[in-house]
């Protein structure tokens, strides 16, 4: 065999096992469908998923013309709806004469921004198949597409591709583990060249990108050090928290699950909780959650869906059995605790309360999450494995202000120092 028929064979085996990739990954999509939607029948986030879905392109028939030009934002949930906020702002402010479609995959994002007034046009993504990718891509023909962090669907943005259309990743973050840089992960490796150009968090992730040869990457950092720094810039107050905190120490437990709240509840039924006020908002509002909470406290507790009839500058404890107040709330506390890492759930967003300039406590599963490995080495962020760990970090920032105010310092001087990633991704598009 001659060299060039052996690099054409090899050429073609390739070929065939990106095929066959292709048709396992297309007929996985399938068998998703159909497991989403009998999973539907017993669970109420999947049903919203499948159910949001399905009403996908008629939502888009409905709102958008022919002649209409757009912008697409995705976004997999909440926390990349939130790290890609800036950019959308900005963009939104300078595309005055496009319609914006925001997408989200899951029911969180979804539910809780589906009346943002950065977009037009607010939808669930459509599963990633062939026929929905080029159907959609027909409707909205996008003239800018911006995906966050990760949430790759290989064939929408292979029909990006084929069409010419112009697509970024900003705030990318990727590990050597993920499946892009796997001998078997060639169709995802190939979605990642349907962006024209990516911008990563960090020099790791250019690394990655540039071992398989990747080239259009820029290092611009995490968009959600501007997003929380904005925070700063706007009116955090709530009447009915500052009328509950009546100027004493407070305490904030943002995003909770069952392990932290087990800390404070131990915490808060000692007597070293005196003086102190705590606000604790779990991740899980489900009523009978929030009974449960409520019932192992033995301190006077007000809930924020009670708040009308019940005294609370005379309550010790508030739980915000709502969402979307927690980043104003963390303006309030003296310290925070951010819940996710004492369990495996994943550590919850550490920067909202830093920009604060307050200390914070973690748990200590949060090895996958560098501004938290950040924030530790830079002194202002603590984190802990056992209830001695919380009960002396804690009393700590409790009785001895100065090393509060400087752990707090830190964190705040360190948001300051990370921010510039948006500046970066709006200069590359020309705005």
């Amino acid at each position: 065999m001659t060299l060039t028929n052996e690099f054409i064979s090899k050429k073609c085996i390739l070929a065939l096992k990106e095929r066959i990739l292709r048709f396992i990954y297309n007929i996985g999509i399938y068998l998703a469908n159909f497991g989403l939607k009998f999973g539907a029948l017993f669970n109420d986030k999947l049903k919203k998923g499948v159910v949001g879905r399905k009403a996908t392109f008629t939502i888009i028939k409905n709102n958008l013309n022919k002649n209409d030009k757009t912008l697409w934002f995705h976004c997999a949930s909440l926390g990349e709806y939130e790290q890609g906020l800036p950019v959308f702002t900005k963009l939104r402010h300078q595309y005055k004469d496009h319609k914006i479609i925001l997408s989200f995959f899951s029911p969180s994002g979804y539910d809780i921004r589906k009346n943002t007034p950065i977009a037009d046009i607010v939808i669930y993504l459509p599963l990633d198949t062939k026929t929905n990718s080029k159907r959609f891509l027909d409707l909205v023909n996008p003239e800018l597409t911006i995906f966050v962090k990760y949430d790759i669907w290989p064939n929408f943005l292979n029909e990006l591709k084929r069409r010419h259309l112009r697509a970024i990743l900003i705030s990318a973050a990727f590990r050597k583990n993920h499946i892009y840089f796997k001998a078997y992960g060639k169709l995802f490796k190939n979605a990642l060249f349907a962006f024209e150009h990516i911008f990563t968090q960090n020099e790791d992730s250019k690394t990655l990108l540039k071992s398989i040869h990747y080239q259009a990457v820029t290092v611009s950092g995490d968009t959600r050090f501007d997003r929380v720094y904005s925070q700063l810039e706007i009116d955090n107050t709530l009447n009915f928290i500052e009328e509950f905190k009546n100027n004493q120490l407070c305490v904030v437990a943002g995003s909770t699950w069952p392990e932290g709240e087990s800390l404070f509840i131990n915490f808060i039924n000692s007597e070293a909780s005196r003086h102190v006020k705590f606000i604790i908002a779990p991740h899980d509002i489900k009523p009978e959650r929030i009974k449960n909470l409520q019932e192992r406290i033995n301190s006077k507790t007000v809930l924020f869906s009670e708040k009308k009839s019940q005294d609370l500058t005379n309550s010790q404890v508030y739980i915000i059995d709502t969402v979307g107040i927690l980043s104003k709330i963390y303006s309030y506390a003296d310290i925070a605790y951010v819940g996710g890492a004492m369990g495996h759930t994943g550590l919850h967003n550490t920067l909202e309360p830093a920009v604060f300039g307050i200390p914070i406590i973690i748990g200590n599963n949060h090895i996958k999450f560098h501004e938290a490995q950040a924030l530790i080495d830079n002194g202002g962020m603590f984190s802990i494995s056992t209830k001695n760990n919380f009960n002396s970090i804690l009393n700590k920032f409790i009785c001895n202000s100065d090393f509060r105010i400087k752990c707090g310092s830190k964190n705040v001087e360190y948001i300051k120092k990370n921010r510039g990633a948006v500046i970066q991704i709006l200069n590359y598009l020309g705005k």
